[in-house]
């Protein structure tokens, strides 16, 4: 059986850690060339070695998505390297605490810049390479905050509804393209920033619990299962899907 991705170039943000090294590393799996794209050196680093420790294809290139000189930079970088582009998938986020009171402007402006403008930047330089090659696959990744409202995160909740909001509009304008720009929504998932909350609490096991029984299946995501949900997206077997939301979140947001 062939493999998913053979010989697609993708670029994947946010791969140094979490739902987008697992990412990174399915898709250099199913034999895609992945531009790792991190602003973190070293994190970068360490997806890039993973991937060629299995014989994958992997190069790192540094970038502040939320910077319009840094995206195109990035695109750039890539299209010399590979000769196309073909795969986007749009994981790069930050989070900050805080309601409509006591958030500071400067919260609300550094999570929109990354995870929304960041979206729209990276999707704006690379679906005409794209088109180009004739299509692609752009896959944004939201969240469940994106759906529904989750106390003391305002900025974050905004954002991620924003990259819904755009996932869908996106897709509505490029389908003529070839384009298939589609939204994965994940829940809250086990990657290593959360392991820290756990750990750095004062009941690690109390927390555990309480972040895992909020949701029917009674347990956090993994980061692995975030990534295939993304792989199925981007690859040739959901031709006939644009303008998806795809919730992987244990079944957080369906009641």
């Amino acid at each position: 059986m062939g493999k998913k991705l053979a010989n697609k170039v993708a670029i994947i943000t946010g791969a140094g850690s979490g739902i987008g090294q697992a990412t990174a590393i399915l898709f250099a799996k199913e034999g895609s060339k992945v531009v790792v794209v991190d602003r973190d050196p070293e994190k970068g680093s360490e997806t890039v070695n993973r991937i060629k420790e299995n014989n994958g294809d992997a190069t790192l290139i540094l970038s502040d998505v939320s910077k319009d000189s840094d995206v195109q930079d990035m695109v750039k970088k890539t299209v010399d390297q590979h000769g196309r582009l073909d795969i986007l998938v749009n994981n790069a986020g930050i989070f900050r605490e805080g309601d409509a009171v006591k958030a500071t402007e400067a919260d609300w402006q550094d999570v929109l810049a990354v995870n929304l403008t960041g979206v729209f930047l990276c999707m704006k330089y690379c679906i005409p390479e794209m088109i180009k090659s004739g299509g692609g696959a752009v896959v944004n990744v939201a969240s469940e905050a994106g759906l529904v409202a989750i106390k003391n995160q305002v900025a974050y909740n905004v954002s991620k509804s924003g990259v819904v909001a755009l996932s869908k509009s996106t897709a509505l304008d490029f389908a003529a393209d070839n384009i298939r720009v589609n939204c994965i929504c994940p829940g809250r998932t086990l990657t290593p920033l959360v392991e820290e909350v756990i750990n750095s609490s004062e009941n690690p096991e109390a927390t555990r619990r309480t972040l895992s029984e909020d949701r029917p299946l009674m347990r956090m995501g993994k980061p692995e299962e975030i990534a295939a949900g993304i792989l199925f997206l981007a690859s040739d077997e959901a031709p006939y899907t644009i303008g998806a939301v795809l919730s992987i979140d244990g079944g957080y947001t369906v009641p």
